[in-house]
Parts: C-alpha cells; sequence; structure tokens
C-alpha cells in the first residue's frame, strides 16, 4: 500500500493517517468538516491535497449511519482499489449499498471492518499513532469479498499493529453489542442518575 485515502478526520480516522503516516504510506485526508481535515494535516496525519489518481485504499471513518452513503459516493468515483469502512456496526453498510443499487463488481472490492479501540475524548487532537497497538481488529468479508482488498485490510492491520479478527457481519454485531454497547449504555444510564444525587452519595465514588 502507497497510497491512501482516509475519509473523515474524527479520532479513529486521524489516528489512521497518523500510524499509516508513520509507515511510509502517503495519506490524503478528506471530510466534511473543513477545519478537522485541517487540524488532522497539522498533526501530521497526512495531506488535504485530493489524491492525484486512484488511491490503493479509500478508509471510510465517518459515523455509522454516514457510511453506506460515503461508500457508495467513493465507488461511483472509483476514487480507490480496495474500500474499507471502521464504523462499529457492521451488517448494514453493504446491505445498504445493496440497496442504493451499488454495482456488484465495485462492491465486490468493500470490505467492513471494526478496530476496537477509542478513548475517552473524541476528535482529532484525542488522536495517537498507538490507539490501535495490541487491539483486535474485526474483518468482516463477504463470500464475494475480493482476496486483493482481504490483503490491502491485513496490511492495513500490520501497520496499525492490531490483532486481526475475521467473523461474519451479524456475528460481530451481536458480539459488539453485548461486550461495548451494552456496557456503554448501562454507564451512560449510571452517570445520568449521579448528575442529580446530593453531594454526600457522590463523595462516596473515591
Amino acid at each position: 500500500m502507497r497510497t491512501a485515502l482516509v475519509v473523515g478526520t474524527g479520532l479513529i480516522g486521524t489516528s489512521l493517517g497518523l500510524a499509516l503516516t508513520r509507515r511510509g504510506v502517503h495519506v490524503h485526508l478528506a471530510d466534511r468538516d473543513a477545519d478537522a481535515a485541517r487540524t488532522a494535516a497539522s498533526l501530521g496525519a497526512g495531506t488535504t491535497e485530493p489524491p492525484a489518481g486512484t488511491a490503493d485504499l479509500a478508509i471510510v471513518a465517518v459515523p455509522p449511519a454516514h457510511v453506506a452513503g460515503t461508500l457508495a459516493g467513493l465507488l461511483r468515483a472509483d476514487a480507490a482499489h480496495g474500500y474499507l469502512d471502521v464504523a462499529s456496526v457492521k451488517s448494514g453498510p453493504r446491505r445498504e449499498l445493496e440497496a442504493l443499487g451499488a454495482d456488484p463488481g465495485r462492491l465486490r472490492r468493500y470490505l467492513g471492518t471494526h478496530p476496537m479501540a477509542g478513548r475517552e475524548r473524541s476528535g482529532p487532537l484525542a488522536a495517537t499513532a498507538e490507539l490501535f497497538e495490541g487491539s483486535p481488529w474485526v474483518l468482516t468479508p463477504a463470500r464475494d469479498t475480493d482476496t486483493e482488498v482481504l490483503n490491502q485490510a491485513l496490511e492495513l492491520v500490520a501497520h496499525c499493529r492490531a490483532v486481526p479478527v475475521v467473523m461474519d457481519g451479524d456475528a460481530h454485531d451481536s458480539a459488539v453489542a453485548l461486550v461495548s454497547h451494552m456496557p456503554q449504555l448501562m454507564s451512560t444510564l449510571v452517570a445520568a442518575r449521579l448528575e442529580h444525587a446530593d453531594d454526600t452519595a457522590v463523595r462516596l465514588c473515591g
């Protein structure tokens, strides 16, 4: 992999840019928020200049609700040889792309992935090249996924020093709901209750 297009320059996208740049990959950054893209570039995550030609790999690092639409636009533009997303939901984007009428030949060049890494803060200023090191990185290839794209994904995971885990998309979503989404929901509910607790109760938390 020599060139990568990272779409979305929040915590994950900027961290990807930092990790790939460190490995000698020429990274192009894109974001609807131009200030976020410029901030990521100023941190050394890549350049805001568009690729001169077709990128080797496009990585979509936008919120789950916008993944399919963003991928559809990139596929139509033939922006890269391979396409990945890093959203926390994996079964939805491919089905949405099929519903949007994505060309089956181009859809073979898409692979859904999910790095199981994050921080308590968001945005490009929270990014770090070491974010993914030692963490599981789930790959969810379909039966018709292009082997070259799977190899690109494995190369990306290696560059980020993460640990590849291959799973079915639906199995991933069920597992993540159990080990990540549900604990997050419960902790949010507990925090919401503490907002109205008296000072004596809060002090017991340490």
